[in-house]
């Protein structure tokens, strides 16, 4: 999806202290601890890669952090946070309202696939921040997980009759749209399924699919860096300049899933990667630089 030239530093979700800021930035300080995302996929440059001690992140995506969240907790959120955001809100992709942290019911369900994954958490609590109902998908040892970060509904995705499940509650429901949080071909074909029965709705996607799928699943596959184009300013301003530091401040937005420290250096990168081909389920794998 990227074309990126070599060498380049990867790295997406970054935590510390502000070490030097620009001369119009006002709403955090050096010394100040921040979250942010590093943009270098999106714009091609290596000094905005996470993976390194001094990393740059364009200010419209930094934020400050509570005193009693640690670095570790932190960095669960800003790929999540962004990703989400350009999915859901985008004009581009799914366009639903932005969010509140006191939301109005818009008596209207979104179902988000893949509920305890790291984006989808972030994806749930976003979505009823919007004022939407949220059916979700998760193991079932996740399900407690899921359901306290606001979905009013979580179905097994290892169910042998989670189409059915799933196509009956889309009967009950006012379904405005699915957003897929894993988007592998595994999550893409039930949701494919769903939605042949039941009729077209816009499924946002993070990666391209890559088999054949019903007619009727509108793919909006969305990236990070559209919320750094001109259509996305309103959104990126809405979440991350609005929601973002108010739901941190009132404690609205949790910090999930669990962070797991897999090591300390740049060195430690390598291991948490082979460690995340693996699978991990309700963790996002953290390096300490």
């Amino acid at each position: 999806m990227f074309k990126n030239s070599y060498p380049f530093i990867l790295g997406v979700d970054a935590a510390g202290y502000v070490d030097q800021v620009g001369e119009n930035v006002t709403h955090v300080q050096v010394g100040q601890r921040v979250m942010g995302y590093c943009m270098s996929l999106g714009v091609d440059k290596p000094a905005f890669g996470a993976y390194q001690k001094f990393p740059t992140v364009f200010a419209s995506l930094v934020a400050p952090i509570p005193d009693d969240v640690s670095f570790e907790q932190a960095t669960v959120l800003p790929l999540a946070l962004t990703t989400v955001a350009v999915g859901l809100y985008h004009p581009d992709h799914l366009a639903l309202p932005l969010p509140s942290t006191k939301p109005a019911p818009v008596n209207k369900t979104i179902l988000i696939w893949g509920g305890s994954s790291s984006v989808g958490d972030t994806a749930i609590q976003l979505a009823v921040a919007s004022g939407l109902e949220v059916v979700s998908t998760a193991s079932a040892h996740n399900h407690d997980l899921v359901k306290s970060l606001g979905a009013h509904l979580v179905f097994d995705h290892k169910s042998s009759s989670i189409v059915e499940d799933l196509v009956a509650e889309f009967s009950r429901r006012e379904i405005v749209a699915v957003f897929d949080s894993i988007s592998e071909p595994e999550t893409m074909g039930p949701i494919s399924a769903v939605v042949e029965r039941t009729g077209p709705l816009k499924v946002g996607v993070v990666v391209p699919p890559t088999t054949p799928l019903s007619k009727n699943f509108l793919v909006s596959m969305s990236l990070a860096f559209e919320l750094l184009n001109e259509r996305g300013k309103e959104v990126l301003d809405a979440v991350w300049g609005t929601w973002v530091p108010e739901a941190l401040a009132s404690g609205y937005l949790q910090f999930k899933p669990e962070p797991v420290v897999v090591g300390q250096g740049l060195g430690s990168i390598q291991d948490g990667l082979d460690r995340l081909k693996r699978g991990v389920s309700a963790q996002k794998l953290v390096v300490r630089v």
